[in-house]
């Protein structure tokens, strides 16, 4: 697991550009609502270049065998208080692996180390059910189901809200 670099940001980028729609269906993700590449792209890096403190957004890279096969995000950062997590796995037949769990946690850590953070929350789709299951198993704790339009990428839709405690991390 690494921090991917601003001009990794395609990996991002291509994840949501090339998913089916069936994906973004189930993720809760509207085509029409994400940016263009090179808007989103250049959006990254500006934010990339920001200092620690005043970033709103960051990845990191899963590696498997010198592969990126996944990455975690991060958005709505608060240095030192919250931020919103995401996890994806790029290729679908590595999900349902048992994979998303331990990056999970090892990315909720990273995160914390890097941003000084109390607590991560996620938002997914209340009706997806594998990463509302691998927060679960990865130590999130479960807070309410509730309807949102909990990014600027998604409609308004049923979303599970999770929140991960620091004092819940265990090394």
């Amino acid at each position: 697991m690494r921090e991917l670099l601003p001009d990794e940001m395609g990996i991002r980028i291509q994840y949501f550009h090339g998913a089916s729609d069936e994906h973004l269906v189930r993720m809760g993700v509207d085509r029409a609502l994400l940016p263009a590449p090179d808007v989103w792209a250049a959006a990254y890096a500006a934010d990339a270049v920001l200092p620690r403190e005043e970033r709103t957004t960051a990845s990191l890279g899963w590696e498997l065998d010198g592969e990126v096969v996944g990455f975690a995000s991060l958005d709505r950062i608060t240095y030192g208080d919250e931020a919103f997590f995401h996890l994806h796995l790029l290729d679908a037949d590595r999900r349902h692996r048992g994979l998303g769990a331990p990056f999970v946690r090892l990315s909720a850590a990273r995160f914390v180390e890097l941003f000084a953070l109390r607590r991560l929350l996620s938002e997914p789709n209340a009706f997806n059910v594998a990463p509302n299951r691998t927060l679960q198993r990865a130590g999130f704790r479960y807070v309410r189901t509730h309807e949102t339009a909990p990014g600027p990428f998604n409609p308004h839709q049923p979303v599970t809200r999770w929140v991960l405690d620091t004092a819940d991390l265990v090394p």
